[in-house]
């Protein structure tokens, strides 16, 4: 099978398109032909070896896929060949197949294809644990989405609607906006700037965000601390500008807020249960046609270095697939 693969850390172009042998289903796997995949700004995080878990080398970047099962190994319940499935494999999705363990694996709603599967789970687990768990996002309350025209910024505004919230979308160029402002915003703000704080208090009257989800990081992280009401809460997302912030904390003191850290993985092994009931909500809004992730461009497998570089290049907008074959 062709694979893309990591054999030293550094820009999209020091990967490899390698034929290698196809993985066999292992205990509690299922071996599944990958139709689509998902590029997530983590991935290209992982390849330059800057990201928090760094597994050896050479690997298989890609943690979400969709396709279909092909054979099951001992201890696999609930799937069998020939079963449409997406995929959260934690690495190995950017490939014609993956071995994927069973827990990492969801049917597919009849009405739901390849690259829309491959591009649902992250993004709005993480988005909607990020909201209603770590920011308890209420009705009415005021939510600021940075990086709006990104792939989780986007879900986040989808379901900060949903949630009944009055959602301001910031991101740094109006292209992105344009996208966020489909999907319902309320409010766009252009930090392109480098302006964020007086932005969302004019918007506010003087009074900031009740819920602030960033996955930006750098100097709006600092901005942020600034700009947030009263008992606010602040969910860290990432730091897609490459610099970690540090919380102040008199400004904590100040305003009365919280930061709160929004860790998928982390959520996923300490609560399954409220992990599933997540997972099933967020069907559920599917099936209803509440939210439906935007994939914006599509590229071949062999084109991976161009669908990397939308990331490196910071040029992203909604989401970004990879396609094995077409159904």
């Amino acid at each position: 099978m062709l694979a893309v693969r990591c054999h030293s850390h550094g820009p999209p172009e020091n990967l490899g398109l390698d034929e290698i042998e196809t993985p066999a289903a292992g205990e509690s796997e299922a071996l599944v032909e990958i139709y689509a995949a998902s590029l997530n700004f983590p991935d290209g995080l992982q390849i330059r070896g800057k990201y928090q878990f760094q597994p050896d080398m050479p690997f298989i970047p890609g943690s979400e896929a969709a396709g279909i099962v092909r054979a099951i190994g001992p201890g696999v319940k609930g799937f069998e060949p020939g079963d449409r499935v997406m995929a959260t494999p934690g690495l190995g999705a950017f490939a014609e197949f993956a071995a994927v363990p069973a827990r990492g694996l969801r049917k597919i709603p009849a009405n739901m294809d390849f690259p829309t599967a491959a591009a649902f789970p992250m993004v709005y687990t993480t988005s909607y644990y990020a909201l209603k768990q770590r920011g308890q996002l209420q009705c009415g309350e005021t939510l600021l989405v940075l990086g709006a025209g990104g792939g989780v910024g986007m879900a986040a505004v989808e379901l900060g609607k949903i949630m009944g919230a009055r959602v301001i979308a910031a991101a740094s160029a109006d292209e992105k906006l344009a996208f966020a402002q489909k999907l319902g915003a309320d409010e766009l703000v252009n930090y392109g700037d480098g302006e964020l704080k007086e932005k969302v208090k004019e918007l506010t009257g003087g009074a900031g965000a009740d819920v602030i989800y960033d996955p930006v990081g750098g100097d709006l992280f600092d901005q942020c601390c600034r700009c947030i009401n009263w008992n606010g809460r602040l969910l860290v997302i990432g730091f897609t500008s490459g610099r970690i912030p540090a919380y102040k904390a008199n400004l904590a003191l100040l305003k009365g807020s919280s930061m709160v850290g929004v860790f998928l993985g982390r959520f996923r092994r300490e609560e399954p249960d409220a992990y599933e009931r997540n997972f099933r909500d967020l069907f559920a809004m599917y099936e209803q046609g509440k939210i439906r992730p935007l994939i914006t461009q599509r590229f071949p497998l062999r084109d991976y270095v161009s669908a990397f570089n939308l990331f490196t290049e910071r040029r992203a907008q909604g989401k970004v697939i990879l396609e094995m074959k077409h159904e």
